[in-house]
């Protein structure tokens, strides 16, 4: 099942598909965050953003809920 970051929940793990270069900051990209790349939630701040994740078990990312908007993922099965 495809679908973006902001959309998953805490222990959620997916397989980065995409991601919109022109909105990622560059420094994203550098941590990790680029496709083919595994993630997993880790916390989800109260009010939804930020989102601090798990970027290939070794970069820990807190972004913005509008940048998690621009990463498409697609969800292991549970």
């Amino acid at each position: 099942m495809r679908t973006t970051v902001d959309l998953l929940q805490i222990g959620d793990k997916a397989k980065i598909t995409a991601v919109d270069l022109d909105k990622i900051p560059l420094k994203l990209l550098e941590m990790g965050c680029f496709p083919d790349n595994d993630l997993e939630i880790i916390q989800i701040a109260p009010l939804g953003d930020p989102i601090y994740l798990n970027v290939n078990n070794g970069s820990h990312l807190a972004i913005r809920k509008e940048i998690a908007r621009e990463i498409e993922v697609e969800i292991h099965s549970k």
